[in-house]
């Protein structure tokens, strides 16, 4: 019985354009984080535009080369956010059991729904007919056993491609493809696995778990059960539930009673909720404040912002809200940051990520306190010595020299 369905929406973003507007239908659509910016990057690439050589995170410039009547389009999350919503709706008229993966992507489980709508393979049929029926949309659809092999049958025919892989189809199907192609096997660790001379699944297939334990750890086993195709996790539905919001707030040790202290307390806890978001590759659009005073009375107050995971976007509607809902004289006991209306997002350039410069930032920052410690390096706001920040700070782990702040 194979009851697990993967459905993967082809070019989403350019598709939901194309979709919006019917003159767009049928030409090479460019998704750009800035379309006016030659030193802006595709976001995403419609298949019209692909034919030309055009992929994701190539540069403007290279595309507007390569496919000169491409039409650039500024990415539009609203639209995105609202177009994945109705297809997930779709996905739930055939099964409980939906577990969305990112925004374009989900896990079906239909066992025992063949009664209303037939075996596995005709509701995938019937999935991909409603979506390009009602919403205009093309995805590829995997058929399989379990999530993996689901999931890497359907990258294996786009657009609007329908594939089953069954166990026994693995040594013909999954062995012959790059190692880079395994689900979960990143840009490093394919690097890593072609040093052991490890080029395809088939050949990660045949190295022994135990090899792979001490190249990779924990990741070890993974690699070695995914190569087979065994995968035994459940299609969970609330898989995303405790991901609505991520937060922190911090009592403080002593009272704040101005605007600039205040400040950097969230500042601190902004970088600590876009570090967190980031690496557990969501965007927010709701940002919430917490203020405590003295006297234990607490108010919370959000504003809802274009949706982001970096740092100072976080912090700049923190402090919006700050100076709206709060005198500057009242004591503050406690302050907490925090982002929601939670969305993930698995691409390797994210729609999200319209400021490069800015991301780039994040992403080195975040590096750096992963490799040395939270207090290795800082923003040059938070420079001010006065106890407040250096309980928030911290040391640097392993006593790493601290780096210069930055602004």
């Amino acid at each position: 019985m194979l009851p697990i369905i993967h459905v993967d929406m082809n070019a989403f973003y350019a598709s939901c354009h194309q979709a919006e507007d019917p003159a767009l239908k049928g030409k090479p659509v460019l998704v750009a984080g800035d379309p006016k910016k030659r030193n802006g990057i595709i976001l995403t690439a419609s298949y019209e535009a692909r034919r030309f050589g055009v992929k994701t995170a190539m540069p403007n410039w290279q595309a507007k080369r390569l496919c000169p009547q491409a039409i650039f389009i500024k990415p539009d999350y609203d639209l995105y956010v609202k177009t994945s919503s109705r297809v997930m709706d779709i996905l739930g008229r055939f099964t409980p059991l939906v577990e969305v993966f990112s925004i374009d992507e989900a896990w079906l489980d239909v066992t025992g729904c063949e009664g209303l709508f037939g075996d596995s393979v005709t509701i995938a049929g019937k999935i991909q007919k409603a979506i390009r029926q009602e919403l205009y949309l093309p995805c590829s659809v995997g058929v399989s056993c379990n999530k993996l092999l689901a999931k890497m049958a359907s990258d294996m025919k786009k657009p609007m491609g329908l594939t089953v892989l069954a166990p026994e189809d693995v040594p013909q199907m999954l062995w012959p493809l790059p190692v880079d192609e395994l689900f979960g096997v990143g840009h490093r660790m394919a690097e890593r696995l072609r040093e052991m001379n490890i080029t395809t699944i088939g050949d990660l297939a045949r190295v022994p778990e135990e090899l792979l334990r001490q190249a990779f750890g924990l990741n070890g086993r993974y690699l070695h059960l995914a190569a087979n195709g065994i995968d035994d996790s459940p299609v969970d539905p609330h898989s995303m539930d405790s991901a609505r919001s991520m937060g922190h707030s911090t009592t403080l040790p002593r009272d704040v009673t101005g605007f600039e202290e205040a400040e950097m307390v969230l500042l601190s806890l902004s970088e600590q909720v876009g570090r967190r978001v980031r690496r557990e590759n969501y965007m927010g659009r709701t940002v919430t404040i917490t203020l405590r005073d003295a006297s234990f009375g607490t108010i919370t107050r959000s504003v809802t912002v274009p949706y982001t995971c970096a740092t100072e976007d976080i912090y700049a509607a923190a402090r919006k809200l700050l100076h709206a809902h709060w005198d500057g004289k009242t004591p503050l006991r406690l302050l907490g940051v925090s982002l929601s209306q939670l969305v993930k997002e698995f691409e390797q350039v994210s729609i999200f990520k319209e400021d490069e410069k800015k991301n780039k930032l994040n992403q080195v920052i975040d590096e750096i306190k992963d490799r040395f410690g939270d207090g290795a390096i800082f923003r040059a706001k938070l420079l001010k010595d006065d106890g407040l920040n250096e309980r928030k700070l911290g040391k640097t782990a392993n006593n790493a020299p601290a780096l210069r702040g930055i602004r």
